[in-house]
């Protein structure tokens, strides 16, 4: 909470407000299987709620931060924005079509991915969805910094980073059917950083 707590107040809006070539790709998806209603954990300041919402999607967002509430609430005002842990989960009843989570589930270590998925399994209807995106090994951060559990890294105080092999994403998603994985690159260009680019995996599965 605290880290990103400060990053949200000294960068405000750091990734802008479009959505990223993530969210556009899970979108095409989204449209194929005919998803209505959608939970995003790690909601940030908004820009994939906004986007999803806009385009009619029924859309919950979970964001740890209160600075990432406060921004979003400003920029999002159709989406139900709740302030809380992912590995809190769940805040309601509800059951969702699909769960978008992009970039959060890298930043938990094992024990809390394993949780954390189970409440996603546990928050999809029938036959629902998951597509999240994560770090790959690809990345040029990948091995810096402490390492603190197997192929994960804390190079920022309080953000240990975890980077995913393909067989390791699968591994994490054996209870689910897989329908595509694959590799995503975003460009950004934002704080100390400048102009790079992840080289994200994904992956888009369903609840059997």
């Amino acid at each position: 909470m605290e880290y990103w707590n400060n990053r949200f107040s000294e960068k405000g809006k750091i990734w802008g407000t479009e959505p990223s070539k993530t969210a556009l790709y899970a979108f095409k998806l989204f449209i194929e299987y005919d998803i209505k209603k959608i939970l995003i954990p790690g909601a940030g300041y908004g820009r994939h709620t906004k986007f999803f919402s806009i385009h009619n999607y029924d859309v919950t967002g979970i964001e740890i931060s209160e600075k990432g509430i406060s921004l979003a609430k400003k920029l999002d005002s159709k989406s139900n924005l709740i302030l809380g842990s992912v590995l809190d989960m769940p805040f309601d009843d509800e059951i969702y079509d699909a769960i978008f989570c992009y970039n959060l589930f890298h930043l938990l270590l094992e024990k809390q991915r394993i949780s954390f998925i189970e409440k996603c399994y546990n928050q999809l209807r029938n036959a629902g969805f998951i597509f999240f995106s994560v770090f790959s090994e690809q990345e040029e951060s990948f091995g810096r910094g402490t390492k603190i559990e197997e192929n994960t890294f804390e190079s920022k105080p309080y953000r240990p980073t975890h980077y995913f092999t393909e067989e390791d994403l699968l591994q994490h998603f054996y209870a689910f059917s897989v329908i595509e994985t694959g590799i995503i690159e975003e460009k950004e260009n934002h704080g100390e950083l400048g102009p790079h680019t992840h080289r994200l995996r994904y992956i888009f599965v369903k609840k059997e």
